[in-house]
């Protein structure tokens, strides 16, 4: 009895230590580099919005905020990486919305995303942008798009920034309510599938908005609608595609989660950097510029917009019949 006492006081005291340790450890947080893990190639929206924040928090947080691109594997790769990583606040990984689709879309993935890592914040929500190369090709219009598509089925190069991202579901939405035939072509990334679709070697993408409307407005891409219900301030003359398709409607998401296990006292206080940048005017002028609308909140806020998205997908991948193994 007197050991089975001393055994349980010695564990006693050995979780007050790791208790005491971990709150040690985030008072003193940050005291290095923070790595963020971006599951995609440089150029497409994950690592724009990665570096606009990182730089904010770089100067905030007193430590240089690294971006590290690990493309591949539909957004897996990225993201078993971060939930292997230690749980000490100084990886963090850049959350889109493949995290919510690859949950149905895959067969079988060797983590579950919502109970594998802690949420710490949204960032922005943003539309993605139905558009097509200018290289010989005629449709101008969504009409003439399905039209053209129908006319010459399974003709038609759709790029994707890969399997699972919220830009390959929106064209299996778009596929799938038109009732049109393409075949899929996936990239490691937007930043590779803007450069064929520009030469002409893919004909539509289904792009998240700040990574082309660059190449929209200066006439590289042309963009026939945009995904959200109603029309977007930074392309305000480009109608949506739901004014041709009734009740389509898609948008990409973005925010930040850390392994699961990081110290409470440290996920707050990013929590707190990041909502502080999404009132920054400069920061709040800069996404509007990108098309995007701030996603501010407690990190229970972000894990319940991610759930949220992870059913609403689960019903069209389920619907398209996509999958991937």
């Amino acid at each position: 009895m007197r050991v089975s006492k001393w055994i349980l006081t010695v564990m006693a005291a050995g979780t007050t230590w790791i208790s005491m340790g971990h709150a040690l450890a985030a008072d003193n947080w940050p005291t290095r580099s923070i790595r963020w893990i971006v599951p995609y190639t440089p150029a497409g929206t994950t690592d724009i919005l990665a570096r606009i924040m990182g730089q904010r928090l770089s100067e905030k947080l007193g430590q240089t905020v690294v971006i590290d691109n690990r493309p591949g594997a539909g957004n897996n790769l990225g993201t078993e990486l971060a939930i292997k990583a230690a749980p000490d606040g100084y990886t963090w990984f850049l959350v889109n919305p493949a995290n919510a689709i690859n949950a149905t879309l895959y067969e079988k993935l060797p983590f579950n995303f919502l109970n594998d890592m802690d949420a710490i914040a949204g960032l922005v929500r943003v539309p993605n942008v139905m558009e097509t190369t200018t290289k010989n090709f005629a449709p101008r219009t969504v009409p003439e798009f399905i039209a053209y598509a129908k006319a010459n089925p399974a003709k038609i190069n759709w790029a994707s920034s890969g399997s699972g991202t919220s830009v390959h579901l929106s064209g299996e939405l778009f596929k799938m309510m038109t009732n049109i035939n393409m075949l899929h072509v996936p990239y490691k990334g937007a930043g590779p599938a803007l450069i064929d679709l520009i030469a002409g070697q893919m004909h539509v993408l289904f792009d998240n908005m700040p990574s082309s409307i660059g190449y929209i407005r200066n006439g590289d891409l042309r963009a026939l609608g945009v995904t959200t219900a109603t029309r977007s301030p930074a392309l305000p003359n480009v109608p949506t595609v739901a004014e041709s398709v009734p009740g389509y409607e898609a948008s990409a998401w973005f925010g930040v989660s850390a392994p699961k296990g990081t110290p409470a006292a440290i996920i707050n206080r990013i929590n707190r950097e990041v909502n502080d940048a999404l009132k920054d005017p400069k920061m709040l002028q800069r996404l509007a510029e990108l098309g995007g609308t701030p996603l501010a909140g407690s990190p229970s806020d972000f894990w319940a917009i991610h759930k949220m998205e992870t059913e609403k997908w689960a019903r069209v991948v389920r619907a398209s019949g996509a999958k991937v193994q």
